[in-house]
């Protein structure tokens, strides 16, 4: 799937994992619409080719809304969709202070999963009546989970159920859009320095890196931005979960 002269859009593409993946996709001629919320898109950088739609996730007329003007350029088709919108707090199941909050976790599961389901469903529909390229194809969804969908930690109960259900929809959503040329992936990052790990000490950054087999460092945005068009770019990867991890295997806590 090339990406010159098509329509994107990136999911949390204000900061972090998204904000490098649109840069990425706008830096090979892709039109990239960023999608995120009012307060990040008005913070997010500068990028020739990106522009930021206000967008909650998790609401189906704000995806529309941004769908149809990702989708509103006949010369430029909609044909990748990268979902990196997330967030991640953390909270034991039973804790000091009483068991987890049903409406933390309820949140937790709407952002990270349903966000991204509602984005790739109404998004597919778009790309679906777009016309094919000479191979059938017609575009592709890059979804992200999470390696904690696979090793979750102490307090990770939210997060992991929602990275987890990730992963398990990457297999039937390939399979149910396979009919009209849309391939459907997921990429697991490990820990990756993004704003999420902004407000912990270096000692503590420092520790988690010396966790890492190899390279002993923590991941880079960029370096989920160039598995991520690597991913579009080859056209045989569908229905996969690819974990970018340095080979880390988390400890319980």
């Amino acid at each position: 799937m090339q990406t010159t002269d098509i329509s994107a859009i990136v999911t949390g593409g204000a900061s972090g994992l998204g904000a490098a993946t649109a840069a990425a996709l706008a830096g090979t001629g892709a039109r990239v619409v960023a999608l995120d919320l009012p307060d990040a898109c008005a913070a997010g950088p500068e990028v020739e080719g990106v522009t930021y739609v206000p967008t909650d996730v998790t609401s189906e007329a704000d995806v529309r809304a941004a769908v149809a003007e990702a989708a509103g350029d006949p010369a430029r088709p909609l044909r990748v969709v990268v979902n990196c919108a997330g967030i991640g707090p953390s909270a034991r199941i039973l804790g000091r202070k009483g068991t987890h909050s049903i409406d933390l976790y309820t949140k937790v599961v709407q952002v990270n999963l349903v966000g991204t389901f509602v984005v790739m469903t109404v998004a597919a529909e778009a790309i679906a009546a777009t016309e094919p390229d000479a191979d059938g194809q017609r575009g592709v969804v890059v979804n992200t989970a999470s390696i904690a969908a696979y090793d979750g930690q102490v307090g990770q109960a939210a997060y992991s159920s929602s990275k987890g259900g990730i992963v398990g929809l990457t297999l039937p959503a390939a399979r149910d859009l396979a009919q009209y040329g849309i391939r459907v992936m997921t990429i697991a990052p490990g820990i990756v320095e993004t704003p999420m790990l902004a407000t912990v000490s270096d000692e503590f950054r420092a520790g988690l890196a010396a966790g890492v087999p190899f390279p002993q460092r923590l991941a880079r945005p960029e370096e989920y931005a160039q598995l991520a068009l690597a991913i579009i770019d080859h056209d045989y990867l569908n229905g996969e979960v690819i974990r970018m991890d340095g080979s880390l295997r988390m400890a319980p806590r």
